[in-house]
């Protein structure tokens, strides 16, 4: 599904630190990294109450940064959050910020890199490469194996009441990343399973996608898959499991820098209206709306679908249809497994939304268009049904 020609591109974060631990120390490797003092940390307010935070500051300040912290980043923020948190940067001067937190607060963050020396308007930087001026240097440490945000150039925020917007742009992508799955491990079961399903929605979206998909983005979805099929559902039962964290934490990783190559498609697509009205977790939606989105997407991807086939369930010579509904029957078992809800009548979604949610999930034209297999409003509304 690439172009016959060979030629492609690929972007991704200049650097990755992967060491367990490592934001106990990460004062010494910040400081190795840039030359920068005045640090800007985003994050949420539960996140630096609950003490994860509190070693990687101790870090920090003994290695001389001057640190201003903003914790009002909340789930889906709103675009007066990322104004607040830009402006909270400015009035301190801050010359590098760092995203400490799930995808939420790694958006923010890297939007606030931009937004504390530019006076372009937020509303003129929504769609593909409509940022101008360059950013602050930027960190990000995932606390959830999920979103990949760390590896992405996309910030999505609230524009409405239910309405998201996305920004794409090449000043996203961040200078340096920790990954350190020791902060995973104090992640409940259900949002374990709900961040670790929206990362293998990833990796599978962008194995499927229809414009951009690629030879580099193909091998980072396929090890992603092998490493969260593998280890979902004991990070899930047993949260202190080291191999399992890690596995998880670097399959996240590997899936966003797959998708941010080769974007994702209609499971986003669907999800995120969801996410919109009902404020459910946006892992949480991706999982709702796979097992449908995966049948819907079957007449075109079945080669591909056979091809992880064999990633999560070893080769085998069945035929490639075979091998096609043996990968979505796996799919489906592993998120009945990862205890997470499966229906969207679980979720206190009512049955007469149905029609509102299909009519909004055609504005996500952006994810829409990378999709396999178009999806009419009345296929949205199918898909939503066979979810419910």
């Amino acid at each position: 599904m690439h172009s016959d020609s060979g030629t492609f591109t690929f972007d991704t974060t200049a650097g990755l630190l992967v060491e367990w631990g490592g934001a106990r120390r990460l004062g010494v490797v910040l400081a190795e990294w840039f030359a920068q003092r005045k640090l800007l940390i985003v994050t949420d307010r539960f996140l630096h109450q609950s003490g994860l935070l509190d070693p990687a500051m101790a870090s920090l300040q003994s290695a001389g940064f001057e640190i201003t912290v903003f914790d009002d980043v909340v789930a889906d923020p709103p675009e007066d959050v990322m104004i607040a948190c830009a402006r909270m940067g400015r009035d301190a001067s801050v010359d590098i910020v760092m995203g400490f937190g799930g995808g939420s607060s790694m958006d923010v963050a890297k939007l606030a890199a931009v937004m504390i020396n530019s006076d372009q308007s937020l509303a003129d930087m929504y769609g593909i490469g409509k940022v101008t001026g360059a950013r602050v240097p930027l960190v990000q440490v995932p606390t959830t194996a999920g979103t990949g945000s760390e590896v992405t150039n996309i910030t999505i925020l609230t524009t409405g009441a239910t309405t998201k917007m996305g920004i794409v742009a090449r000043q996203l992508y961040a200078d340096r990343v920790l990954l350190d799955a020791q902060l995973t491990t104090a992640l409940p079961p259900l949002q374990t399973a709900a961040t670790g399903i929206d990362a293998m929605v990833h990796a599978i979206e962008a194995f499927t996608g229809k414009l951009r998909k690629n030879p580099l983005s193909d091998l980072l979805a396929k090890e992603a898959l092998r490493l969260m099929a593998a280890n979902l559902v004991t990070a899930c039962t047993d949260g202190q499991n080291r191999p399992a964290r890690e596995a998880m934490l670097l399959g996240a990783t590997l899936a966003g820098q797959a998708f941010a190559n080769s974007p994702v498609g209609a499971v986003h697509a669907l999800a995120y209206p969801l996410g919109g009205h009902f404020h459910l977790p946006h892992g949480l939606t991706n999982a709702l709306m796979l097992g449908p989105v995966l049948r819907h997407n079957m007449q075109a991807a079945a080669p591909l679908y056979a091809e992880l086939a064999d990633v999560v369930l070893g080769a085998s010579r069945q035929s490639v249809s075979a091998k096609a509904t043996s990968f979505v029957t796996f799919m489906d078992d592993l998120m009945n497994r990862s205890g997470a809800p499966r229906r969207l009548r679980d979720c206190n979604v009512p049955a007469d939304s149905l029609p509102m949610l299909a009519q909004d999930a055609m504005l996500q034209t952006r994810l829409l268009m990378n999709n396999p297999v178009e999806v009419t409003e009345a296929d949205a509304l199918a898909l939503y049904r066979q979810a419910y």
